[in-house]
């Protein structure tokens, strides 16, 4: 069984958006860098919704994220998982990332998105009961997996449900 650690939240003090997954996949822990598979559609709807473009590098697709108030993390600190699937995660062994103290630092999030439902329900077991009464009133709101092993569902309707992100931004941006 594989040992797997996330690396840091991806914010500026701005952020007001966070877009959370479960944990990083293989090709990502490897790169050190989010949505690092070729096949994972993340940087495709970034610039499908926010015109940042995948190809740039890496660190400038960050910095333009920020921009628009975006922050990146994972709910997962650690966790064991042979291979890069959701559905491989031992449940038991997640340990998740520090949210109260993420929430301390970045007070302006307005609204979490998860990438997969996975991500979501790891939140909702492992988190929520350890947030504040006031970080547990975010909205939430899943979204379909951008990663290549949930093939099911066609990127233009995918696409149609990651647009939630950027219509909430039109009303939290300040």
């Amino acid at each position: 069984m594989a040992l797997s650690k996330s690396f840091d939240h991806v914010a500026d003090d701005h952020a007001r958006i966070l877009i959370l997954g479960s944990m990083p996949g293989i090709e990502s822990l490897r790169q050190r860098q989010y949505y690092a598979h070729p096949r994972n559609q993340f940087w495709d709807f970034m610039q499908a919704l926010f015109g940042i473009e995948r190809n740039l590098a890496y660190p400038e697709r960050l910095l333009k994220l920020q921009r628009h108030h975006i922050a990146l993390w994972d709910v997962a600190h650690q966790c064991e998982r042979p291979g890069s699937l959701d559905s491989s995660i031992q449940s038991e062994s997640i340990i998740p990332n520090d949210f109260q103290r993420f929430y301390q630092v970045h007070p302006d999030i307005q609204a979490l998105f998860f990438n997969g439902q996975k991500a979501a329900q790891m939140y909702q077991k492992l988190v929520l009961p350890k947030l504040s009464t006031a970080m547990q009133t975010l909205p939430r709101h899943i979204l379909p997996s951008s990663s290549p092993a949930h093939a099911a569902m066609h990127y233009d309707a995918k696409l149609k449900q990651w647009l939630k992100i950027a219509e909430t931004l039109a009303t939290v941006a300040a």
